[in-house]
């Protein structure tokens, strides 16, 4: 009898369920008629919610709820709220390109071209083909990606000048290396590919951090290189890396080596990331 019971009380709860997945659903087709798209996105919500297995057939509809009512959020000024929503469409719908892709756009709108970066990427890394996705990448790319990186990348002189450098270090013993503001991640391979045994990038750009995994992936590198998106500062041992360096190479060799950010960052990877000479 109590089994009975038991089965008899969740069947009750199953049918309770499907009854409020049913008339919320109803409820939020209701609303997207009225153009009432707060009420419509919340009701989603909940039938998502209660009901994840219906994510698939809902989804189009939900991102249409969500863009809309995000729109309205936006003119209003109600940004954490616009935040709230599009974090929780990611909760339940993690890798959706299309929802990256609109949430990038609106934190370009608003200034954050960094954070923008990573949710285009992300789109174009979830979906190639996604054209709106990498052209809006493309877009924020030129804006932070600084002129000067692809001056220096294509200055021969100046990059065999530092793989020399980097080879002699290497060579004379210095086998494990930190690279300061790795950029596209270059004088680290160059430290790689002279015999380091053990490599690694800071970048605090999520741009240039996301640039540089890219890079050191097509070059097949990205198991011996370790990057962080960290400021050089904020590197800890063995929290970050495991040791102290012996190498420490950093590319801001032009003004902004008298500026105080790097001046810092030299003192500080002496400090506390660099071996002692003995």
């Amino acid at each position: 009898m109590p089994n009975s019971n038991a089965r008899f009380h969740r069947g009750g709860q199953e049918a309770g369920r499907r009854e409020l997945v049913s008339r919320s659903l109803q409820s939020a087709h209701h609303c997207l008629e009225e153009q009432d798209f707060g009420t419509a996105y919340a009701h989603y919500l909940l039938v998502l919610n209660l009901a994840p297995e219906l994510k698939t057939s809902v989804k189009e509809t939900f991102q249409f709820t969500l863009f809309k009512w995000a729109e309205e959020l936006d003119s209003l000024a109600r940004i954490q709220d616009l935040f709230n929503c599009y974090e929780q469409a990611l909760e339940l719908y993690p890798n959706d390109e299309v929802i990256c892709n609109s949430m990038g756009e609106h934190l370009f709108r608003m200034g954050f071209r960094d954070e923008a970066a990573g949710y285009f990427h992300k789109a174009v890394k979830l979906n190639p083909d996604f054209a709106d996705a990498k052209e809006n990448f493309y877009r924020v790319a030129n804006w932070l990606v600084e002129r000067w990186h692809f001056i220096m990348l294509n200055d021969a002189k100046r990059n065999l000048t530092y793989l020399q450098a980097i080879e002699s270090a290497v060579h004379s013993g210095c086998k494990s290396v930190l690279d300061i503001g790795t950029g596209t991640g270059i004088l680290s391979m160059f430290a790689k590919k002279a015999g380091a045994s053990r490599v690694y990038g800071c970048e605090l750009s999520k741009t240039m951090y996301e640039l540089a995994r890219d890079v050191v992936a097509a070059n097949n590198m990205e198991r011996e290189i370790k990057l962080l998106h960290l400021k050089s500062l904020d590197i800890e041992i063995p929290k970050h890396i495991p040791e102290r360096v012996s190498l420490v190479v950093t590319e801001t060799v032009d003004a902004g080596l008298f500026g105080e950010g790097i001046v810092e960052s030299l003192i500080h990877a002496w400090e506390h990331l660099l071996l002692r000479p003995k």
